[in-house]
């Protein structure tokens, strides 16, 4: 096996359990129905920004699987997938920034934005398909959904960017192994 890809899986199957070991460190006491800010999705990130889309895209993924796994709520089986393989695994579109320049904090914002909203997306069809009679009489589902999902998507994303700027300004070479892969595999 190719070390390169060996590296790759390890760091996915790290920074998925690491991910699942900050979805326990959050903050819930504004969101009566559930939802939450933690940390989870910053190694989603992290892989998605080191080592492109693919990597990010199979850690969110495996994260999804793992919050399924350890306390998933389930109403049907497309909730299921909407809700966690799939909303996690869209988070790894954010490495489609990444190129063969070095990474900025404009790139890894416009890359959490792609991604959360990616994710927003996920839930907000959940939320209207499958939890729509939590709205209140007079909000309409969609809003309710989209107001739902948002209060706690946007200030995850908020908190996120704050981590892996700051994490690229303390250390940017950590970024650059998927710049430095690109560019080997582009002067073969």
């Amino acid at each position: 096996m190719d070390r390169t890809r060996l590296v790759t899986m390890i760091e996915i199957a790290v920074m998925a359990g690491l991910a699942h070991i900050l979805s326990y460190v959050k903050f819930e006491a504004l969101w009566a129905f559930g939802g939450s800010i933690s940390l989870v999705m910053v190694p989603v990130f992290l892989m998605a920004f080191r080592r492109g889309w693919k990597a990010g895209v199979t850690t969110g993924l495996i994260v999804g699987c793992l919050g399924l796994m350890f306390g998933g709520y389930i109403v049907h089986p497309i909730q299921l997938v909407l809700d966690y393989p799939l909303a996690f695994a869209v988070l790894g579109f954010a490495g489609i920034v990444s190129s063969k320049e070095a990474l900025s904090a404009g790139k890894i914002i416009g890359g959490l934005l792609l991604g959360t909203l990616l994710r927003l997306l996920c839930h907000f069809i959940s939320g209207i398909v499958w939890f729509g009679e939590a709205a209140p009489e007079d909000w309409p589902v969609a809003l309710y959904s989209l107001a739902y999902n948002a209060s706690y998507l946007i200030p995850e994303m908020l908190v996120t960017a704050v981590a892996l700027v700051f994490l690229l300004n303390a250390s940017p070479s950590f970024f650059k192994h998927h710049i430095q892969s690109v560019n080997r595999s582009a002067s073969v």
